[in-house]
């Protein structure tokens, strides 16, 4: 069953740009009560703040906290709850990204980093709010963004692509979860696209027949299924067909299709990534709360 997002309470993660921001100002239009918004980027934060109070009647909360941090989030998770309560929606969006050979990745910068932003961060924010989402009784609704990485191995993502994989396999043990311990009134959706078109992914290129996605159109369908408690969206629809055929094909035969017929494995040669819009933005490529 499909539930509304006014008068209700929606957390961001990421939220100051990109993506994160479109999901921000859907929840306004659509008259939530509080809008929180999590960014590691204190400037952008406060600018999209400024700008989302002036787009509706919905109370804004900006929070600069560091994913990577376990501390941070646990403080920042008490605030919230005491100032803005417990989330009804909960976008689990920041996420950064390296485009390297696995060997060329720094074991704390960046090997350190994907997985604590990308994997660790979704968990323990996760984590924080639920215990409040479960008991109150009411419909709640989180969105896990994955990847389509997190599906098919790629070269010069090996990192990124743990981090993805990961995050695919624990958001959907986690709604499968909820729902045997008769705690389903909280629907777990995990968000799993090809490459959008947000400056993260800057230089990359789609596979056959997967062009780059507008990050709107990724932000409407994935909207739609989190209101709806879909269990996952993937887009566009090679996703699905990429997945089907990986799991047919014996690998010698994958490899073939991938590397040669749909550019899978080529897609982040020229990949250069977002440049750092601030001084405390991360860099090569990086979004991140």
């Amino acid at each position: 069953m499909g539930i509304s997002v006014s008068g209700r309470v929606v957390l961001i993660t990421g939220a100051a740009m990109g993506m994160g921001r479109l999901y921000a100002e859907r929840a306004v239009r659509e008259g939530a009560a509080a809008v929180v918004l999590w960014d590691l980027n204190a400037q952008a934060l406060s600018d999209t703040a400024g700008e989302l109070r002036g787009l509706g009647g919905s109370a804004i909360y900006p929070y600069a906290v560091d994913v990577a941090s376990l501390p941070d989030i646990t403080a920042t998770a008490e605030r919230v709850i005491r100032e803005a309560g417990v989330p009804d929606i909960l976008i689990n969006n920041a996420g950064i990204v390296r485009g390297k050979y696995f060997w060329e990745h720094a074991p704390e910068a960046d090997i350190d980093a994907v997985m604590q932003v990308n994997t660790l961060a979704p968990m323990q924010v996760t984590r924080a709010f639920l215990p409040g989402m479960i008991e109150r009784r009411t419909p709640a609704r989180i969105l896990n963004v994955a990847s389509a990485s997190g599906t098919l191995s790629v070269p010069k993502m090996s990192v990124y692509t743990a981090s993805k994989w990961a995050v695919i396999g624990w958001s959907d043990s986690l709604r499968l979860e909820l729902a045997e311990s008769g705690n389903g009134h909280v629907a777990v959706t995990t968000l799993i696209p090809s490459y959008i078109k947000t400056g993260m992914f800057e230089g990359a290129r789609g596979p056959l027949l997967t062009p780059l996605m507008e990050p709107q159109h990724v932000v409407d369908k994935a909207w739609e299924a989190l209101l709806a408690g879909k269990a996952r969206l993937q887009l566009p629809w090679t996703v699905a067909l990429g997945s089907a055929l990986r799991n047919v094909l014996p690998q010698p035969a994958w490899d073939v299709v991938a590397g040669r017929v749909f550019k899978v494995y080529q897609s982040m040669d020229h990949f250069t990534g977002r440049k750092p819009a601030a001084p405390d933005a991360a860099a090569n490529g990086s979004t991140r709360a």
